[in-house]
């Protein structure tokens, strides 16, 4: 039986829950911007894959062929496809090179595939299916610094490959070959519920920074809304992007927890990342932060009804 909308909802709330809580903590002087990039690099470096290894290992789903191979390239192709699909539509809308055209694209492509996808895909389906979702996220990584990076700043695709080569791909990487070797029978209880105890930690911490970031852009609440960013960026983001991904996860011949992730990551909002990757690299962070605040309002609400169509399309 399908979980209703109301389920699918009160899987969604604590996510934006927790991100309120951030920005909450953040108003409170809790959560100091000073913190922010030591947290980041807390997540990034430890506690993210952390909790790859601990949904990796002993995963019967990532000795299928099907997954370790078609997923990282499906995560490229939805994500760079949605990069490009964003620029011919905001160009033909009359977004012009310099006015946003590049930093709206690049928003809008990148879905958020990690903190708010994890714990949806952790609860609709358990942790093969999550472990699934981590290589889908390898392709999304290389789609971000090489055609998102393009797209937005013009940087070299060598320089790009670079830094979508980061500390959770290695440890995806070695993840995935302890776990093909079959090391969850023979590591010690001890290591296996160290490495689970930091990762669950990972999520939450993420969320948190996010919310925190995102207080400093709500100075100005005006600004947050634009009547031409905000309409289409929820148009690609929350509809057209997410019934090309339906349709693919629902006709395409792969397995059936690359299927799930698809659906998951169909629905989700615009992901923070280009926020801070628009502030790094000469894009507009305003423009970013339009998409991304936009999209996520949204996305309390539609968010439910995408899993729920989803579901039902790929049975």
């Amino acid at each position: 039986m399908l979980p209703g909308y109301w389920t699918l909802l009160g899987l969604v709330l604590p996510v934006f829950a927790v991100i309120a809580a951030g920005a909450g903590a953040r108003r409170a002087g809790w959560l100091r911007a000073e913190a922010d990039e030591s947290l980041l690099k807390l997540v990034v470096n430890l506690l993210y894959p952390c909790l790859i290894f601990s949904h990796v290992l002993g995963n019967a789903a990532l000795r299928a062929p099907g997954n370790l191979l078609a997923g990282p390239l499906l995560g490229f192709v939805t994500m760079a496809g949605g990069i490009v699909l964003a620029y011919w539509v905001a160009k033909k809308a009359g977004f012009a090179v310099g006015g946003g055209l590049r930093t709206f694209a690049f928003s809008v492509g990148i879905f958020n595939y990690g903190y708010m996808a994890i714990p949806l895909v952790e609860a609709l389906f358990g942790r093969e299916t999550l472990g699934v979702l981590f290589v889908f996220n390898v392709g999304c990584e290389a789609a971000i610094w090489t055609v998102g990076i393009l797209m937005l700043a013009g940087m070299p695709v060598r320089t790009g490959w670079r830094r979508a080569l980061n500390p959770p791909v290695y440890a995806l990487a070695a993840a995935v070959a302890l776990n093909l070797g079959g090391a969850a029978a023979w590591l010690p209880p001890v290591v296996l519920e160290s490495i689970r105890m930091i990762g669950v930690c990972a999520v939450p911490v993420g969320l948190l920074v996010i919310g925190a970031t995102l207080v400093e852009f709500l100075a100005e609440p005006r600004t947050l809304v634009d009547r031409k960013v905000t309409p289409l960026a929820c148009v690609l983001r929350l509809g057209l992007i997410p019934l090309a991904m339906l349709g693919a996860a629902a006709l395409l011949p792969i397995p059936r927890e690359l299927k799930q992730v698809l659906v998951v990551q169909a629905a989700m909002p615009a992901g923070i990342l280009p926020i801070v990757i628009a502030k790094h690299h000469g894009g507009r962070p305003l423009t970013a932060v339009q998409v991304v605040l936009g999209t996520t309002a949204v996305g309390l609400f539609v968010v439910p009804l995408w899993l729920k169509l989803g579901l039902r399309w790929i049975g």
